[in-house]
């Protein structure tokens, strides 16, 4: 057995059975162990960023990690963007990154990185095997490491030789660290702040935003009369009739100040405090009051639900249905709107879906309109950073196993980034739904202009716009292998929504706003 084949074997044993990869020279022994070693499923993307983000997306659903496959260096670069927002997202991989023979290494050949440099600014545990014996034993302490709680990035860097040379030894999987226990006194304190003030808010996030600790938090909102709030940013939400049809903290500062400015206790839940998502001249990076008491009820790495069920026995909360969000809405018909879109896909949603959401600043509405769909998971752009939209569709379609129609809210100009992904939902045969937000220019970018304070001449609204010439995204789909169509209206819009949902593969729509 090589290195390459105990590194096969041991991910197997370690309960990881996917691999999204964009392999090189450093990697084809991995490669050649596939096909000795029955039991795992690669899905190739054609750039790296595509790769991690598909691997993200995988963690969101599936709540266990798949590995990647990169090449050297650079192609751990080509991925960090998506691993960045993977590590806001809290996701669990196993990036496995080819290297430079360890003799070979000294030379400095062109394809030379400092390749751990560039892992560790994205991993919670970066390790550099250095003989083939010990490519098991690393392999194993990785998927450890990736299943900590809340989930981790771990980069395995293998030097080619490591793979290539005999004497590797598989490893039976290792035992994940246990989960953090909850501070009592915390759940006290919690209870305290709720049981003599009125004005708190619980601000959730993490796995916070799922189905049993939003019952858990509306037991105690409902026993308290505190108010209850997602982080802005989220991994995973569960929405949709019967989940927890609350609002999000803006994005927006000065709305975000507003919402939260009367608010004098805020009890965390696997949550952030809210900051801003950029500074601005004279505004505060804190959303916040300034006087407002912060509480720790759960940290990122420990489980909500435990905390929250505390919580909510040591305030005696009686249990409570969940609150009605209201009629199903109708299709909209007409122009395109933030309005009329989100209640146009509430109504035609089908069930058990999952929103992959980077429709930047079009989308921010879509909360509030889509409370009454049927139940659903969202899926957010957690790190800011664009160009993830489309991967994690990929990768939460692979999790979802063909069952879970994939809907992704995507801007043009984002999806320019990634659009590779496309290639790849179709050699899979994925169903993924992409409705293309088409406005032609990072509009987005034009609403900072105004936020920090500058002044665009034609120079720099020439920099945001993508209409010269036009990206045509019917034919960017068809020529990756995707059906595709154009709406001007909603209710074109709709008939194609309908049509790509009775669909097995993907299906693009460019609605024109």
């Amino acid at each position: 057995m090589n290195g390459a084949e105990s590194l096969v074997t041991t991910l197997l044993e370690s309960g990881i059975d996917t691999c999204f990869a964009n392999p090189g020279t450093s990697e084809m022994h991995f490669v050649a162990a596939l096909d000795q070693i029955p039991g795992m499923r690669c899905v190739l993307g054609l750039q790296e960023n595509v790769v991690t983000g598909m691997a993200d997306g995988y963690y969101r659903i599936a709540e266990r990690p798949a590995s990647t496959l990169l090449h050297c260096g650079p192609g751990l670069a080509n991925g960090w963007a998506n691993l960045h927002n993977a590590r806001r997202a809290k996701s669990g991989i196993v990036n496995i990154v080819g290297d430079q023979a360890t003799y070979h290494h000294p030379y400095d050949a062109p394809l030379t990185a400092d390749t751990a440099g560039l892992a560790g600014a994205v991993s919670g545990w970066v390790r550099t095997s250095t003989h083939s014996a010990d490519v098991g034993r690393d392999a194993a302490a990785a998927a450890a490491a990736a299943r900590t709680a809340p989930g981790q990035i771990a980069t395995l860097i293998l030097p080619s030789d490591t793979s290539w040379d005999a004497g590797g030894v598989a490893a039976p999987a290792l035992p994940v660290p246990a989960t953090p226990a909850i501070d009592p006194f915390a759940v006290e304190n919690a209870a305290q702040v709720l049981r003599q003030n009125k004005n708190v808010l619980i601000l959730l996030g993490g796995r916070g935003a799922l189905p049993k600790a939003q019952t858990l938090a509306w037991r105690i909102a409902s026993a308290t009369g505190a108010t209850l709030k997602y982080d802005y940013v989220n991994g995973r939400v569960a929405r949709g009739r019967g989940r927890l049809p609350i609002e999000r903290v803006p994005y927006n500062t000065d709305q975000a100040i507003k919402v939260l400015e009367h608010f004098q206790h805020i009890i965390l839940v696997n949550a952030k405090a809210p900051v801003g998502f950029f500074a601005y001249p004279g505004r505060p990076s804190i959303q916040y009051s300034s006087t407002a008491e912060l509480h720790h009820l759960s940290r990122f790495d420990q489980d909500p639900e435990a905390a929250l069920l505390a919580l909510a026995e040591a305030l005696n909360a009686p249990i409570v249905e969940m609150p009605d969000p209201g009629p199903l809405p109708t299709p909209v018909r007409g122009a395109p709107t933030q309005e009329g879109l989100a209640q146009t896909l509430a109504a035609l949603m089908p069930e058990n879906a999952i929103v992959s959401d980077e429709s930047i600043s079009y989308g921010r509405g879509f909360y509030k309109f889509t409370h009454a769909a049927a139940p659903h998971d969202w899926l957010q752009l957690s790190g800011g950073a664009i160009g993830d939209g489309l991967p994690v569709a990929t990768g939460a379609a692979v999790a979802g196993g063909g069952s879970r129609r994939v809907i992704s809210l995507q801007a043009d100009g984002s999806a320019m980034y990634s659009l590779q992904s496309l290639w790849t939902q179709a050699r899979e045969k994925l169903p993924c739904t992409t409705i293309l937000l088409s406005n032609r220019k990072y509009n987005i970018l034009i609403g900072e202009y105004e936020n920090v304070g500058a002044t665009p001449g034609p120079t720099g609204m020439s920099m945001l716009d993508l209409s010269n010439p036009d990206l045509d995204w019917v034919k960017l789909a068809n020529g990756m292998g995707v059906e595709a169509a154009r709406a001007t209206t909603l209710e074109e819009c709709a008939d194609l929504m309908k049509q790509s949902f009775r669909q097995n593969g993907p299906f693009l729509i460019e609605l024109l706003i």
